[in-house]
């Protein structure tokens, strides 16, 4: 809960580079006017989440760069890592675009993939991304500046939206199949993560995989094989390997099995009084 200098300021800071922290763009007279006397290029724009005022997109001839985490048009908004991965993709990217009055609506630039694997998580994914994008971006401004770039328009029929993370999507939903919760919860790490109700508490699936069998329960039904844990999923089983309950650590299955002992007919998502 403190104020920390972002990795950008910190290398300005050590090449007595100016910064500027503007809290506003729109009608910031004073920033305009300094950006203004830069003359700049190209403005490069990357995790900045406001809106760009029309006065900055005109300003510099080669328009403002923005680095997207994603193969655009696919997950345009603001958790496009997130929800690639909780909607099963197995490839994403990252993307350069000029900016213009839309959201992430830009002429494409370059793009570059980056295989997602089955075990991998927003976690894993983000400083892969973040790697490759730096690296993108220096491609894409050297080819803006040789003149070697052709912006394409995106597909806008093919466009699909990565809205804000919401507390609720990490509210496990047993409906879904076993593969679809996993994919949500490997998503939505380390926020809103994968969560549930046991007896009346809230308890978050840390780690989990799918059973490849069909499930003969309903779904949410808790099923106990020496120790191992299993919740029915929709025609399928998701096995449970790591939880943390409400007011607990983090621990492994095998100990939550010796001081919870759930018991046959134990249903996850059930809160007091609700059948």
């Amino acid at each position: 809960m403190e104020l920390a200098v972002s990795p950008v300021k910190q290398a300005a800071l050590a090449l007595n580079l100016p910064q500027a922290q503007p809290e506003t763009l729109k009608n910031n007279v004073e920033f305009r006017a300094q950006l203004e006397g830069l003359r700049p290029d190209a403005i490069v724009v990357v995790g900045f989440g406001r809106i760009i005022p029309q006065w900055m997109i005109e300003l510099p001839a080669l328009g403002n760069i923005n680095l997207h985490s994603s193969l655009l048009p696919k997950y345009r908004g603001a958790a496009p890592i997130q929800w690639a991965i909780a909607c099963g993709e197995t490839v994403t990217g990252v993307t350069t675009m000029r900016i213009d009055a839309g959201l992430d609506t830009g002429d494409i630039l370059q793009q570059r993939e980056l295989a997602i694997s089955p075990e991998d998580t927003t976690e894993t994914i983000s400083p892969k991304l973040a790697t490759i994008g730096a690296d993108l971006m220096v491609s894409t401004l050297l080819a803006l500046r040789g003149k070697t770039i052709s912006p394409r328009q995106q597909d806008h029929d093919r466009a699909t939206l990565a809205p804000i993370l919401r507390k609720e999507d990490g509210q496990i939903d047993f409906q879904r199949t076993a593969a679809e919760i996993h994919n949500r919860l490997r998503g939505f790490q380390p926020w809103p993560g994968a969560h549930t109700i046991f007896r009346g508490k809230l308890l978050v699936v840390c780690k989990a995989r799918v059973e490849d069998r069909s499930a003969a329960l309903a779904p949410g039904s808790l099923l106990v094989e020496s120790n191992r844990l299993f919740a029915a999923c929709n025609n399928s089983y998701l096995e449970l390997l790591e939880v943390q309950p409400e007011g607990k650590k983090r621990m492994a299955v095998r100990d939550f099995l010796n001081g919870y002992r759930p018991y046959p007919g134990e249903v996850f998502g059930v809160r007091p009084g609700l059948s």
